[in-house]
């Protein structure tokens, strides 16, 4: 297959593409910068020039594609829910090129929209509109456009994607304790997070674009359902030699400012029904065995 990757030279996206390749799919890569080009050819990919705003480069990037995969993203979390509403655009630009074939759609998802009390989050699990979690607004718009006939699959994927050359939430982290010189976890530290290696991701992404059904389904990415916040405030304490150090819900406010929310979320969850389904199996290292190899603590 002819592949569109959107988010071809970030963090999940550039395994994504070697993923592709390494089982004979030909890829075209997203590129803002010559950089990002350059990366692509380098990788083996063709390289179609545009930005995540330029919504009539995306279309004529999928235009150009037997299947595309959404793996982009604007990381600001400073001002998520901007950067959410732009990921909404963007997945309707693709869907409406799409739409009225048998091309497959796979977009990105967080597992961190649904947090259910008591019990593992599933596939099954759908977020409503009336969320306070902006992000709801990618599976919204996935299944508007499932109910429009688009073949549409959803990779949902947990708070830590993890590796080297990680730059989502545990650097953000790891960059708040080594400013304040402590790693914090809130209260018991009980919350936990749900986290996967990013080559067991990326293959998961392939095998959802090879086998993605009629229709609209959920894949979880989780390796390990749930670890506890304070198992990997300890880890980070550990790698930059500092303290760690229980706060209440207030303090841990004002420790963790902006990313509070991020901070506190409790999402354990499930990938039974998509290592059934797809045959996936994660092979690689867990979180804190990732950590305590000590490449997120190089400057």
């Amino acid at each position: 297959m002819r592949v569109f990757v959107t988010g071809a030279t970030g963090f999940v996206g550039s395994a994504v593409v070697r993923e592709l390749i390494s089982a004979g799919h030909q890829v075209l890569g997203l590129a803002r910068s010559e950089e990002s080009a350059k990366s692509l050819i380098a990788a083996g990919a063709e390289v179609h020039r545009g930005n995540l705003e330029d919504l009539e480069s995306l279309r004529r990037g999928a235009a150009a594609s037997d299947g595309v995969i959404h793996t982009g993203f604007v990381h600001d979390f400073t001002r998520f829910k901007e950067v959410c509403e732009i990921d909404r655009l963007v997945i309707n630009a693709l869907g409406s090129e799409l739409a009225g074939s048998d091309r497959p759609l796979i977009i990105t998802s967080g597992i961190g929209i649904l947090s259910i009390p008591d019990r593992l989050v599933t596939e099954e699990d759908m977020p409503v509109a009336s969320s306070p979690n902006p992000r709801v607004a990618s599976e919204l718009a996935a299944n508007e456009l499932a109910e429009k006939g688009v073949r549409v699959s959803v990779v949902r994927l947990p708070p830590t994607v993890h590796d080297s050359g990680d730059h989502g939430f545990v650097p953000i982290l790891i960059g708040i304790a080594r400013e304040k010189g402590i790693s914090v976890y809130k209260e018991e530290g009980s919350n936990c997070w749900p986290a996967v290696h990013r080559l067991d991701a990326a293959r998961l992404f392939r095998l959802a674009l090879e086998q993605a059904p009629e229709g609209f389904v959920r894949y979880h990415a989780v390796a390990e359902e749930g670890i506890a916040f304070r198992n990997i405030a300890e880890a980070i304490g550990k790698g930059l030699n500092i303290p760690v150090v229980s706060k209440s819900a207030v303090e841990a406010a004002e420790h963790f400012s902006w990313f509070t929310h991020f901070a506190g979320m409790d999402c354990a969850a499930s990938s039974r029904q998509t290592q059934t389904i797809l045959g996936w199996n994660p092979v690689h290292p867990g979180l804190i065995e990732d950590l305590d190899k000590g490449d997120y603590f190089r400057l």
